[in-house]
C-alpha cells in the first residue's frame, strides 16, 4: 500500500515561491499518473496539476505559468514548484495518484480529484503579507 509524505509548504507572502515535496513509500511511482491537489477551507478540493507515468503535464488555468510539477522515480518523488504566489493559492496541498492502465490517461488531462487517491495528510500553504 502506498504512503505519501507531502512537506514543503508553509507561510509565504504574495510573490513569494515554495517548493512542494511528496515522497511515496510502499510501491514504485512508476506504474502511477501523479497529481497535486489543494482544498482550501469551506471548498472541494481540486486539481492543481498532473502528470503521466511519461511527461505529459496538464495545470489548472489558475496556476499555469506559475507553478511547474516534476518528478523523480528513483527518489519516488512528486514536485510541485509555486512561483509568484497569490493569496487565493491557500490551501491544504496533497498529492495523489492513480494506476496506470488503458483507461486512466484520461485523467491526466482531467486532473479530476476523484479519479485519484491519496494516501497523506497534505501540507498547508498560507499566502498572506
Amino acid at each position: 500500500q502506498l504512503q505519501f509524505v507531502e512537506s514543503g509548504g508553509g507561510l509565504v507572502q504574495p510573490g513569494g515561491s515554495l517548493r512542494l515535496s511528496c515522497v511515496a513509500s510502499g510501491r514504485s511511482l512508476d506504474f502511477y499518473h501523479v497529481g497535486w491537489f489543494r482544498q482550501a477551507p469551506g471548498k472541494e478540493r481540486e486539481g492543481v496539476s498532473c502528470m503521466s507515468s511519461g511527461d505529459t503535464k496538464t495545470y489548472a488555468d489558475s496556476v499555469t505559468g506559475r507553478f511547474t510539477i516534476s518528478r523523480e522515480n528513483v527518489q519516488n518523488t512528486v514536485y510541485l514548484q509555486m512561483n509568484s504566489l497569490k493569496p487565493e493559492d491557500t490551501a491544504v496541498y496533497y498529492c495523489g495518484v492513480v494506476h496506470v492502465t488503458a483507461h486512466t490517461w484520461p485523467y491526466v488531462a482531467s486532473c479530476a480529484p476523484n479519479r485519484y487517491d491519496f494516501w497523506g495528510q497534505g501540507t498547508q500553504v498560507t499566502v498572506s503579507s
